[in-house]
């Protein structure tokens, strides 16, 4: 093994830092929907009589969605990339700004009218942001509320100063150089960033913008409003109350009780006299906060109310939540009536002229008829009913039978997603994962290349798996989630460059046959290969981590926590991508990770520049890929005893122990036994894998390559005619000579001890 200069842990910390992960998102065929649930709504009314309105979509598939809203249909004519968690809100603000939040911790701004611009991440909280609130005639005021208690009020202008006057760059520039997950400041503001942008310091910008804190919760926030002005804002959540605030200095005005569970919605009307508030309690109320008082609760669900949206004079209200159902209400007569039950629980509403759309827990988005223009013609259909004011009444009403029947059976509009992914399972063969869909489709994905290999249709996952099922034992060099609705691959170093199989396994064509293939190296090549070219574009081919050429000490300077790094034995630094790791480009994946500098980002990985370097990506990641070295890893060889079967009489071969790689196969230790039996000492025919010799600690012997299937030297073919035939058994059981040691040792052995192979002469029939 090839030991390069060691780091040393120069911090003089005891504990290793744990590595930053780098995860792939694999994206479906079709990048234009959203894969999973639609947390939030924004509608852009065209200022032009006869031009397009958009709506802004914002989906727990971590991405927001821009769509052009014709007469005739939605077309997806932007998406919004930058968030590595689910996005929960969004606001319109001035200046073609729109602000989103995500449980990523952050708020981010993007030029709305460009192809995904994000201009800045502004990091505050420090837990999920939850709810954003903006006021509409003075559009630089931006509130956001999260867990732990968090209200923040931003002012944009501030926010999004330019850094200095060489920093005020167009929007071009903006587009590269990652400052923070896609902090989109242009190149010459970055030397800034790293001091100011994290967390823990509590500044956003680089120039030291602070937002207003607005201090009282105790506990988590899920809703805020604000009223047209900026000069009041309402916020809500565990506590149970309703905080009035001044958003100007961040002051508490007073404090409103009633809701008997969590508070999830809120509005507020133009002028800030009267305010909405939806609840876990399944009541609406009615706010007078000239008076400070309750003046109206509205008993219409039967389960949480998550979104309320009112009609621009306030007297009527929409609202939805966890019963499925849509209901308008009049808040002046009390009147009640069931618009419409979806499949799906509510998350927010958007009133668009005389429809409204619904935004739900499925990747789709619906327009429902509303009659928003004039309700009262809602209610002309009949079937209303009074809202009571005690929330039981409205549950007591339900179980007598008295449901409401509801107005409209389908929505005149619909913006259709992909199924999100709700399960998987990664195969033993550890290339392979199992999924299924909400529509209950069952596919396989080739996590390697992001594809689909097999499109099973609706069948038994679990049945699927068992028919699956191989007898094979790979290390688990990497884990997934399908939190965004997607598989999301985590590579963790250095367990991650634990898998290793031979070029033939792979059906590598023009790769030596034994050669090792590091699957997590191979992998990242693939992913990266984009940037990698993008970068000698840009760099020439000598480029090291830092974009220069390289000193020999420039990584390990860096990598503080890195005792000793192992080159990659085999590797000649191939940038070559093989076809088992070859990603596609018309639906790439997308990368999230974070470097020295920043925080956590996402891009998809055609849209890498070749920029990125050690404050963007993982240190271990680059030394793989520029300096072709892997960290140290364990577990790569597997220690056995070779011994006669009991009562045969064959001769002993080997008295110590051997050890070999942990993919080496059977076949290789039949042809072992052979040549010691036909010889007095194994050839050294017997391939460049360090195939084991007996009694050597580690038993690695350098051997010359040479096809090891017992094609032996030329020289040998006489005595090939007189090659006993020899089996291999453990436990008693016969072994597979396609098996690897690690699978016997998994399936057969069974046992922490060291593996015992016993071999014997099969007799010719």
């Amino acid at each position: 093994m090839h030991r390069v200069g060691s780091a040393g842990n120069t911090s003089n910390s005891v504990r290793p830092r744990k590595e930053k992960r780098l995860t792939y998102v694999l994206n479906d065929t079709d990048d234009t929907k959203h894969c999973a649930g639609i947390n939030c709504l924004a509608l852009l009314k065209s200022a032009l009589p006869d031009g397009l309105d958009y709506l802004f979509t914002g989906s727990r598939d971590g991405t927001l969605k821009r769509w052009a809203l014709a007469d005739d249909g939605a077309t997806c004519s932007a998406t919004f990339e930058s968030h590595v968690d689910w996005v929960n809100d969004a606001v319109l603000a001035g200046g073609n700004t729109l602000v989103s939040c995500s449980s990523d911790t952050t708020l981010k701004t993007w030029n709305y009218s460009s192809d995904g611009t994000c201009t800045r991440t502004l990091r505050q909280h420090s837990d999920y942001v939850t709810c954003l609130a903006a006021a509409e005639k003075n559009s630089n005021i931006v509130a956001s509320g999260g867990l732990g208690g968090e209200v923040f009020i931003w002012d944009l202008e501030a926010a999004l100063a330019p850094i200095s006057k060489s920093s005020d760059a167009s929007e071009d520039d903006c587009s590269n150089g990652i400052s923070g997950p896609g902090n989109s400041l242009p190149i010459t503001s970055l030397r800034t960033i790293g001091s100011s942008n994290s967390i823990s310091l509590h500044t956003n910008q680089s120039h030291g913008y602070v937002p207003i804190a607005a201090k009282g919760h105790k506990e988590s926030v899920y809703a805020l409003a604000m009223n047209d002005s900026g000069t009041l804002l309402v916020s809500g959540g565990t506590e149970k109350v309703v905080r009035v605030w001044d958003p100007r200095s961040g002051s508490k005005s007073m404090k409103l009780r009633g809701h008997t569970d969590n508070i999830r919605t809120l509005l507020l009307d133009s002028t800030g006299r009267f305010c909405l508030s939806g609840s876990s309690d399944s009541m609406i109320r009615l706010w007078d906060l000239g008076q400070q008082r309750c003046v109206h609760s509205y008993a219409v669900h039967t389960d949480s109310v998550w979104a309320l949206a009112s009609t621009p004079t306030f007297s009527h209200v929409y609202s939805g939540g966890r019963d499925l159902s849509l209901y308008l209400t009049d808040l002046a007569t009390r009147e009640s009536i069931l618009l419409c039950t979806k499949e799906h629980p509510i998350l927010q509403l958007a009133l668009h002229d005389d429809g409204i759309w619904v935004a739900t827990t499925d990747s789709s988005v619906h327009r429902w008829p509303a009659e928003g223009l004039n309700p009262q013609r809602a209610f002309q259909r009949g079937g209303s009913f009074l809202a009571g004011n005690l929330s039981f009444s409205r549950a007591r009403a339900s179980l007598e039978g008295s449901t409401p029947v509801p107005v409209y059976k389908e929505p005149s509009f619909t913006i259709p997603g992909t199924p999100g992914i709700v399960q998987h399972e990664i195969l033993n063969n550890r290339r392979h994962v199992l999924t299924k869909d909400t529509t209950g489709s069952v596919k396989l994905w080739e996590i390697t290349r992001g594809v689909v290999v097999n499109d099973y249709g609706e069948v038994s996952f679990e049945k699927k798996k068992e028919e699956l099922f191989e007898m094979v034992s790979i290390p688990a060099w990497f884990t997934v989630d399908s939190r965004l609705g997607s598989l999301s691959v985590h590579l963790d170093a250095p367990q991650c460059f634990s898998a290793e199989m031979y070029s033939v396994d792979l059906n590598i064509i023009g790769k030596p046959e034994d050669d090792k293939v590091n699957l997590a190296r191979e992998t990242l090549k693939g992913l990266l290969a984009h940037w990698l070219t993008k970068r000698k574009h840009r760099f020439g081919s000598q480029v090291s981590a830092n974009g220069v050429v390289p000193s020999g000490k420039d990584i390990s300077t860096r990598s503080l926590t890195l005792s000793r790094v192992e080159a990659d034995g085999n590797a000649e630094n191939d940038s070559v991508v093989y076809p088992p790791f070859e990603f596609s480009t018309v639906s790439p994946p997308s990368i999230i990770t974070e470097g020295s500098q920043g925080g956590p980002w996402r891009k998809k990985i055609t849209d890498l520049n070749g920029t990125e370097d050690e404050k963007d990506f993982p240190w271990w990641c680059l030394d793989c890929l520029l300096n072709n070295r892997l960290p140290p890893r364990e577990n790569t060889k597997c220690s056995f005893y070779l011994h006669p079967c009991e009562g045969s009489a064959v001769q002993i071969l080997t008295q110590g122990k051997l050890s070999a790689p942990r993919i080496l196969r059977i076949h290789k230790v039949v042809n072992y036994v052979i040549e010691k039996m036909v010889l007095d000492k194994p050839t050294d025919g017997l391939n460049s894998d360090g195939t084991f010799a007996p009694g050597l600690p580690g038993g690695q012997l350098q051997h010359s390559a040479g096809g090891g299937d017992g094609s032996f030297r030329p020289g040998l073919k006489s005595w090939q005619k007189l090659k006993p035939s020899i089996e291999i058994l453990c436990n008693n059981q016969v072994v597979s000579p396609d098996m690897s040691l690690a699978t016997v040792r998994a399936y057969i052995w069974k046992k922490p001890e060291d593996l015992v192979l016993n071999y014997r002469v099969v007799q010719n029939r």
